[in-house]
């Protein structure tokens, strides 16, 4: 099984001395499009009034101006030790023992706004673009951007895909109504029986979800929505499949929390 995760808004400081290598990042069809973005983050960030403006980030965020114009010389840690906050505090990759680390680093794929599609161990330096922010200089939105640049990309939809994205960053690379995907949502039911979709608690299950399965060492092997869910029964995680309402691929599995 396959697992895309979300990035978070939020980076942690270091790593490598060596600077990032675009083309040596997963997926290489898709330089030309990371090598285009860097080029346009780079230079808003040449001016540190205007990009503060455009990214809306607010004075104390100022030094993600500078981590932005040292993309191409700032150090790399492995994409998944870079990111923070709460769903990877719930995945906690670093206390991974060392099996489950190597199935994680195998298995996940996370969609960023800068880079696309990357591996877990893909190294990559900090920096700060959302989906929905705009560079100037560029004429389409990310969204457009990336749809269009992963409509062919191989590789990432081969076997059982589990999309444990936000939307936003979904949007960014839909699941092909071909591919063998389901999306995930996370939901806790009331005494009445209807269920309710998460925020904070959301973003928590999916990384604890994550390495669970790692853990359990059936990351790499569940193969379909059925496998998944008798993996949650004997494990103790509710799951159920359904149809999803907005999801170009049709499908989701509901955990429920």
């Amino acid at each position: 099984m396959r697992v895309l995760l979300p990035p978070s808004e939020t980076k942690r400081d270091g790593g490598d001395a060596r600077p990032v290598n675009l083309s040596e990042l997963s997926f290489p069809e898709l330089t030309k499009t990371r090598d285009e973005l860097v080029d346009a983050v780079v230079a808003l960030a040449r001016d540190e009034a205007t990009c503060l403006s455009t990214l809306k980030l607010g004075p104390k965020l100022a030094f993600e101006v500078e981590r932005n114009r040292s993309l191409l010389t700032g150090p790399t840690l492995a994409a998944i030790d870079r990111y923070t906050g709460v769903l990877f505090d719930g995945l906690s990759a670093s206390t991974l023992s060392a099996p489950a680390r190597g199935d994680v680093l195998a298995s996940v794929i996370l969609q960023s706004a800068l880079w696309g599609p990357i591996a877990a161990g893909d190294a990559i330096p900090a920096y700060r673009l959302s989906h929905n922010s705009r560079l100037p200089g560029l004429t389409r939105s990310l969204t457009v951007t990336w749809v269009d640049a992963t409509h062919e990309v191989s590789g990432i939809w081969d076997g059982f895909v589990l999309d444990a994205r936000s939307e936003g960053y979904a949007d960014l690379m839909p699941i092909p109504v071909s591919a063998n995907g389901v999306f995930l949502r996370v939901a806790t039911r009331d005494s009445a029986g209807a269920t309710r979709a998460l925020n904070h608690f959301n973003k928590k299950a999916k990384g604890e979800f994550v390495r669970a399965l790692a853990e359990s060492g059936s990351l790499a092997n569940i193969t379909s929505v059925d496998e998944l869910c008798a993996w949650g029964a004997v494990h103790g995680w509710q799951l159920e499949a359904g149809v999803a309402d907005n999801s170009s691929a049709g499908r989701e599995i509901t955990l429920l929390v």
